[in-house]
């Protein structure tokens, strides 16, 4: 399979099967947190990394020959090795997939594309989506996710307050925090009051486990999780 991986269970999606938009990592982050190691060099374009029917034949494999598996998902995600909205099909890869599964659909997003209301309009058909804010400070946004030279912080933050507009489903707001960069309570205090105007359904703060991109990147540690979770309030959840 080149663009299915899984199913995977989690805490927070049961089990679903997720899906890559691209091939290769395509990304227009270089997040020093990432799993996937770093992506050398950030994209902006639009375009259409991966067929949507090219996806769509191999989901339509995959349900035939594993059908137990899928009567058991919750959720088919849209997410895999870069960022899924950088694919100019996802909006209507997430209406065949409807089509085809009667899953709901899930889409786990940088945010950095969501100020283009096309972007925002291609995702409106999906259940949830789980875009991630690590920081509202520039400098701290640059040290920990690298971004492309044409991704504006702003536009970032306006295009999630747009989506909570626009969209009927749940929106789950993402927050990675890396010891010493983005989890002083300063920052975390000016990112409360960017997280009120985008008025997600839940904020769940993560914080890394598992190798990382760079060196030197660590978890924040439980007690101060903890303490950023009660600043957040109550809506705000560990991961």
């Amino acid at each position: 399979m080149k663009y299915i991986y899984g199913p995977i269970k989690s805490r927070r999606l049961g089990l679903s099967l997720g899906l890559s938009l691209s091939l290769d990592k395509v990304c227009d982050l270089d997040c020093v947190y990432c799993q996937w190691g770093s992506v050398g060099k950030t994209v902006l374009e639009r375009k259409v990394y991966a067929k949507a029917d090219e996806i769509i034949r191999e989901l339509k494999s995959w349900t035939r020959e594993n059908p137990q598996a899928a009567q058991e998902l919750k959720f088919v995600t849209l997410s895999g090795l870069g960022e899924p909205t950088l694919n100019t099909d996802i909006g209507g890869l997430i209406d065949q997939i409807k089509n085809i599964t009667g899953l709901k659909i899930a889409v786990i997003t940088n945010s950095t594309l969501l100020g283009d209301p096309a972007v925002r309009q291609g995702l409106l058909k999906a259940d949830l989506i789980v875009p991630s804010l690590d920081a509202v400070d520039l400098e701290i946004f640059k040290q920990i996710d690298r971004p492309h030279a044409g991704i504006k912080l702003n536009e970032i933050i306006d295009g999630l307050v747009a989506l909570r507009k626009e969209f009927d489903g749940k929106i789950w707001l993402e927050v990675m925090l890396i010891a010493g960069m983005n989890d002083g309570l300063r920052h975390i205090e000016e990112l409360k009051k960017v997280i009120w105007r985008i008025n997600p359904d839940k904020i769940q703060l993560n914080s890394p486990v598992r190798s990382t991109a760079e060196k030197n990147v660590f978890g924040v540690g439980k007690a101060k999780l903890e303490k950023i979770r009660e600043v957040l309030g109550d809506k705000a959840e560990i991961i």
